[in-house]
């Protein structure tokens, strides 16, 4: 089992795309679905619905953790999920090479 690329505080490691999820977290998470098999749309539009959007997300991630065989549970991507959504979507994102819409315009600038 390894261990997550970039650390729970680790949002700043790709600026444009923090800027992206803490804009429009929808956009992130519906790519970070897209990536592990899910509807990019459908996900993204369930970050705006109650409830669910807690359910998916804690899906999402630990579909991420299997993929890349990292070590965890149900409960802990629940707690990370609950407890700092920005900062465990970045780190999600950031593991399945997810990158901001505008590029990186704005790492050059």
């Amino acid at each position: 089992m390894s261990d997550w690329s970039n650390g729970l505080c680790g949002c700043f490691n790709d600026v444009p795309l923090c800027l992206t999820t803490f804009c429009a977290p929808c956009y992130t998470f519906g790519k970070t679905a897209e990536t592990v098999g899910d509807d990019c749309l459908m996900c993204g539009i369930a970050t705006f619905v109650p409830l669910a959007n807690i359910w998916f997300a804690t899906q999402i991630r630990g579909k991420v953790r299997d993929q890349k065989g990292i070590q965890g549970s149900f409960v802990h991507d629940l707690a990370m999920v609950c407890c700092c959504s920005l900062c465990s979507l970045m780190q999600e994102a950031q593991e399945m090479g997810v990158k901001a819409p505008f590029g990186n315009s704005i790492a050059r600038s």
